[in-house]
């Protein structure tokens, strides 16, 4: 099955149909709260409409587990790095925090404990709502409508006189890329094995040279088709620096405002819980408090 990253699913949902200046309004508001909250109950509040927008968004259930193959990868080497980087405190070992879940090395002050395993579960679901969050807009808008959002909510840069039309066009390119850059790198990566390369078997250096063989023809491949993108821009007649009208202008409509104070509700409960002057949580939700 093909990456659903950066990849546009043209369906008529209610995802669709959001502005995309909200949708890239709340993506940016998601990544600052998934940094900043430390409960386990709160990253899974921020984790559960992501994965009800994005099954609504693709109709497509596969893709939600395709793309936690690379935070798991990264947690177990993480999970490794907390174990013997975690030191444990004296006179902790009656902590539950640092409760020896797989007792080795006798006495020995690096363990695997339920801080190790929190803290990596943390960055597990941090990193999957980071993946979420971000493939959520690209699957569900328009590369236009797209380059139209960022430009709007680059403008206060028009007054430094900094080119937002520019930027925002480069983005989108970039945006578009990927899953062809994917494709491409399936492609030759069939290519190759069909001529005895083996990317999976062998030790690290033949994976290694195996894997150069991939890099070089995709690195060559890139530039090829960002050449042929330049040479169909420039023959259209395309000119970065003259000025633009917009044949649709892009409207509020009543579902973006409740979109909007479902996501300012969120933000709320999620800052008032995070302060230690509101104390309205139950005693089940700060159960679930991971240092950072």
């Amino acid at each position: 099955m093909k990456s659903p990253i950066g990849r546009y699913y043209p369906h008529e949902t209610l995802i669709h149909k959001l502005d995309p200046r909200l949708k890239l309004i709340i993506n940016i508001i998601y990544i600052v709260l998934t940094f900043f909250v430390n409960y386990f109950i709160s990253l899974v509040i921020l984790l559960v409409p992501l994965l009800i927008a994005f099954v609504i968004g693709s109709r497509r259930i596969y893709p939600l587990f395709k793309l936690m193959i690379m935070p798991l990868i990264i947690g177990f080497f993480i999970l490794f790095v907390n174990i013997y980087t975690m030191k444990m405190p004296p006179g902790s070992l009656e902590d539950l925090n640092y409760t020896r879940i797989i007792p080795w090395g006798g006495h020995s002050k690096y363990a695997l404990t339920l801080e190790a395993l929190a803290r990596t579960g943390a960055l597990i679901i941090r990193i999957y709502i980071m993946i979420m969050i971000t493939t959520l807009p690209l699957i569900t808008t328009k590369p236009i409508l797209l380059t139209k959002a960022l430009e709007d909510l680059m403008f206060p840069f028009k007054l430094l006189f900094i080119p937002t039309h520019i930027i925002a066009m480069i983005v989108s390119i970039a945006l578009r890329f990927i899953p062809t850059l994917f494709e491409e790198a399936q492609r030759i990566m069939k290519a190759q094995a069909s001529r005895g390369v083996d990317f999976k078997n062998g030790k690290i250096k033949e994976k290694v040279k195996s894997f150069t063989t991939l890099i070089i023809p995709l690195f060559v491949t890139s530039f090829a088709k960002a050449e042929d993108l330049s040479n169909a821009m420039e023959t259209r007649g395309y000119d970065p620096y003259a000025k633009r009208t917009k044949y649709r202008k892009l409207r509020i409509k009543w579902i973006d405002i409740l979109f909007l104070i479902l996501t300012i509700g969120l933000i709320l409960f999620i800052a008032f819980g995070q302060s230690e002057r509101f104390d309205f949580l139950p005693y089940w939700y700060k159960f679930t408090y991971f240092k950072y």
